[in-house]
């Protein structure tokens, strides 16, 4: 039995004395979450793979998520429990158009795709006044030196422990320190990476916390470590002005610090700044700000912005994609989000000297009666990439448009469903030019 599913044992069975406590039962939450998703990346360059399967990818699946959260024992500290299962079934062969890179589904030992997979995980709680901590193998924080990933079929999750303390008014501090990491497409666990290296850390430690100094204004400090790979400082700022009845401008402002940290630039310990330049071969060493400005007037909402990656190397984050299994095969963990408006739906421009520039337009279709339906549609162009290893610079650019709609009453309310489509053009070393298409229905029901 793994350590964090005895510890989840453990902690029920303490728990489970307990559970007539007023809050504890009362206050709990149960739902079950259905999500299919058609998947279609349209590789225009590579047709063929190394092991002669199509380069192309075009898969469905039906994923499915029960959660239960508790409420709280009663006492001066009060405990808890939530649990959380997952379930990823395969609905067509895709043994033609399934690419071995366990990015949408985990791989068979044939490079096909499994026909399903399934976790099982929890976090035991405890809250004292206005801090509650976390500790499990179900966490998925939403912090600018770490998001979660969920935009396939299963949620990326990690185990360890967070905290999280609202004890002074406007102030929100935020702890914690993670071990693992369960990959969106995995029922397994690794340890934490960089995108590139081979080996895996047990240690990532952040702390850091929002001060919203004003109703309109909020600032953002955040420290994070990967041990081997990196350090990381975050500063944000974010400011809404409200113009007028239903009109307002909003300023936010990130600067990202990254520097290299224990064994990182060893073998096994290295940072691919991805696929780009590196002053340093396999160091961190990265500067990145960006300033966001998006002006709402009514249900439109138009957005411009700007993104500097500085010269010396690319943006980090953590990304297990290049951790193996015993084997030697792809664990399934890759795929990850950054905090950064660039995290687009196929590329990142997140690479050495990429200065990119973004806009984006949207529409709530509820000012013309039709609540629940959105559309929206960017477009990100970088420029002066640097090549890894020749002189001169090259660009890339991305259009992406998405239609949502939401069923608001009905037999059917809260079902919704996501069209989406990608379209990703590059030059240089690391240019691999996609059409992606994405199509998404959600439901939740909620048990209690």
């Amino acid at each position: 039995m793994k350590k964090s599913t005895l510890t989840l044992a453990v902690a029920l069975g303490v728990l489970a004395q307990q559970a007539g406590a007023a809050g504890f039962i009362e206050d709990s939450k149960l739902s079950l979450s259905s999500r299919t998703m058609y998947f279609d990346n349209d590789n225009r360059e590579v047709k063929r793979n190394a092991q002669g399967r199509n380069g192309d990818q075009r898969e469905t699946g039906q994923g499915f998520k029960l959660d239960y959260l508790s409420g709280f024992t009663q006492g001066t500290v009060g405990f808890g429990v939530d649990v959380q299962a997952l379930w990823g079934i395969h609905l067509d062969g895709g043994r033609g158009h399934h690419p071995d890179n366990n990015n949408f589904f985990p791989s068979d030992s044939d490079g096909s795709a499994v026909s399903q997979w399934a976790r099982l995980g929890g976090n035991a709680k405890a809250r004292f006044s206005k801090t509650e901590g976390h500790f499990g193998s179900a966490l998925a924080p939403n912090l600018p030196i770490l998001v979660s990933n969920d935009g396939r079929l299963l949620p990326q999750t990690f185990e360890g422990g967070t905290i999280q303390s609202k004890e002074i008014d406007n102030l929100t501090l935020n702890a914690g320190q993670l071990t693992h990491a369960m990959g969106r497409a995995s029922s397994n666990r690794t340890g934490l990476s960089v995108a590139g290296g081979t080996e895996d850390s047990n240690k990532f430690q952040f702390a850091g916390g929002d001060w919203k100094v004003t109703k309109d204004l909020t600032l953002q400090y955040y420290y994070s470590n990967l041990e081997d790979f990196y350090k990381q400082h975050f500063l944000g700022l974010v400011h809404v002005w409200p113009i007028a009845n239903d009109q307002s401008f909003k300023t936010d402002l990130r600067y990202f610090d990254s520097s290299s940290d224990g064994k990182n630039g060893q073998a096994g310990y290295i940072f691919n700044n991805n696929g780009g330049y590196a002053k340093n071969a396999g160091e961190v060493d990265n500067k990145t700000w960006s300033a966001i400005f998006t002006y709402t007037l009514g249900g439109h909402a138009l957005t411009l912005g700007h993104q500097q990656v500085g010269d010396d190397g690319g943006f980090v984050w953590l990304n297990q994609g290049n951790v193996a299994d015993g084997r030697g095969r792809n664990e399934g963990a890759g795929g990850s989000s950054f905090y950064l408006f660039t995290d687009s739906m196929i590329n990142q421009f997140a690479r050495a000297g990429e200065n990119t520039t973004f806009g984006q337009y949207s529409y709530d279709f509820a000012r013309l009666g039709v609540a629940g339906l959105k559309a929206s549609i960017t477009y990100l162009r970088g420029d002066d990439i640097r090549n890894k290893t020749t002189s001169g610079t090259y660009n890339e650019w991305e259009r992406d448009a998405r239609v949502d709609y939401v069923i608001q009453e009905g037999a059917l309310k809260g079902l919704g469903a996501s069209l989406r489509h990608g379209m990703f053009r590059g030059s240089g070393e690391s240019s691999a030019d996609m059409d992606q298409t994405r199509l998404i229905f959600n439901y939740t029901y909620n048990f209690m």
